[in-house]
């Protein structure tokens, strides 16, 4: 609570990002771009940044299946999606 006090949800999420392991000493939106798609975060598909989203979990587990179907799949139904959000 303390920090949506001082912080918007905006920034609040931006600092996790920044921060979040998404494997074996991958911290970072940024790393995670590099380590697994080998190019920035800023230059990521919509399905590439879906399927980072999908390992958040469990990233451990599926750096260890980069081959798995529900990340596939799941990965895909983010990325239809996201032309039809509405941001806040």
């Amino acid at each position: 609570m303390l920090l949506e006090a001082l912080l918007s949800k905006e920034r609040i999420l931006e600092i996790y990002l920044n921060n979040v392991e998404w494997g074996e000493g991958v911290f970072g939106a940024e790393a995670a771009a590099q380590h697994y798609f080998h190019k920035p975060a800023s230059r990521l598909s919509a399905h590439e940044a879906a399927r980072l989203a999908v390992m958040l979990p469990r990233p451990k587990y599926f750096e260890r299946l980069p081959n798995s179907s529900y990340l596939s799949e799941r990965a895909g139904v983010i990325a239809n999606r996201l032309g039809s959000a509405e941001l806040p």
